[in-house]
């Protein structure tokens, strides 16, 4: 299958990349030449243009965003909207608020262009270990493109099958849903990434104790210099909180036992504020997420060690890099 890709950073470079080693084929455009060029090398077929880059996909279109949430995917849509033609698919699968996504997919109905949102978690990981994918918009497009979340998401891999299911297993189980109409796809992944300040804030909460029971004033009696890289090493094999956050916190551990390289400065990207006024218009009480999301604030202002776990995690599961202070 042919997709056009739009913005080739981190995540975007890397998933052309994943769908053209499964046999599909590339269109790629990005306002650094460079990033283009670079795919090039690897067979992608670029484009030094908009215009260029829809001339060279054939029809019915699939046009995946992968730009910064905001203004510059708002943009991007825009001008985008009268190069396509009805029947097309354009695909945001950035961080967009589901509200933007709801007001987009109205945008686009009268010119026949139908609207899909993906969330899309994997980070700088993800070429080898593929992409969640949370899907939001209608039926006939979503199914147009089940190749192309197919080559992306994950598959089956090693994970254990849950109990209590059976038959060919479901695309929920090979890491990608489609979760509803337009905006659900974001919504979904919303969420996904405030319960992810959460976890990511008891790891670092709890990290700090250990390394704070080391300190003067803990009574000597039960004052310990404990080696955190081992701790969550050990915590790694068959501990009840093993997950994916722990392997890199680990790993940024065995880097540097200290976590000197990172300031404690931590930032958020929208979506953990988002949850916050999701449950506050459902009412839904949410003590944990949003304590978390002021943890963020608040590290902007005092640096703890909690802060700088924070900011490892951060550094090794997305690429995020603490800004130049």
């Amino acid at each position: 299958m042919q997709i056009g890709m739009i913005g080739l950073g981190r995540m975007g470079a890397n998933m052309v990349r994943r769908l053209m080693r499964a046999g599909h084929t590339a269109v790629v455009y990005d306002r650094n030449p460079e990033a283009v060029d670079a795919l090039v090398s690897e067979e992608a077929h670029g484009a030094k243009s908009l215009e260029a880059f829809v001339a060279k996909l054939e029809t019915p279109r699939a046009v995946w965003i992968m730009v910064p949430a905001g203004a510059p995917t708002q943009q991007t849509v825009e001008a985008l909207t009268p190069l396509l033609t009805p029947g097309d698919i354009l695909i945001d699968g950035g961080n967009s608020y589901f509200k933007d996504d709801v007001r987009r997919a109205e945008t686009l109905k009268p010119h026949g262009i139908q609207y899909v949102d993906v969330g899309t978690s994997g980070g700088v990981w993800g070429l080898e270990r593929g992409y969640c994918l949370m899907i939001g918009g209608p039926d006939e497009a979503v199914r147009q493109l089940d190749p192309l979340f197919q080559a992306l998401a994950p598959g089956g891999g090693d994970v254990v099958r849950t109990p209590g299911r059976s038959g060919p297993p479901r695309a929920a189980e090979l890491g990608y849903l489609h979760c509803g109409p337009a905006g659900a796809g974001h919504f979904v992944k919303m969420v996904h990434n405030g319960i992810e300040y959460g976890l990511m804030q008891a790891f670092a909460e709890g990290f700090d104790i250990l390394r704070s029971a080391r300190l003067d004033h803990v009574p000597e009696s039960y004052r310990y210099a404990l080696d955190l890289d081992d701790i969550a090493e050990l915590w790694r094999r068959g501990s009840v909180v093993s997950s994916w956050l722990l392997d890199l916190t680990a790993q940024a551990l065995v880097e540097h036992p200290d976590l000197e390289t990172y300031s404690g400065f931590v930032q958020d990207s929208g979506e953990g504020r988002w949850t916050i006024l999701a449950a506050i218009e459902e009412a839904v009480p949410v003590d944990v997420l949003a304590a978390s999301l002021f943890a963020r604030f608040r590290s902007r202002q005092e640096h703890t060690f909690a802060n700088k776990v924070l900011s490892a995690m951060r550094e090794k599961f997305g690429g995020h890099q603490e800004p130049k202070g």
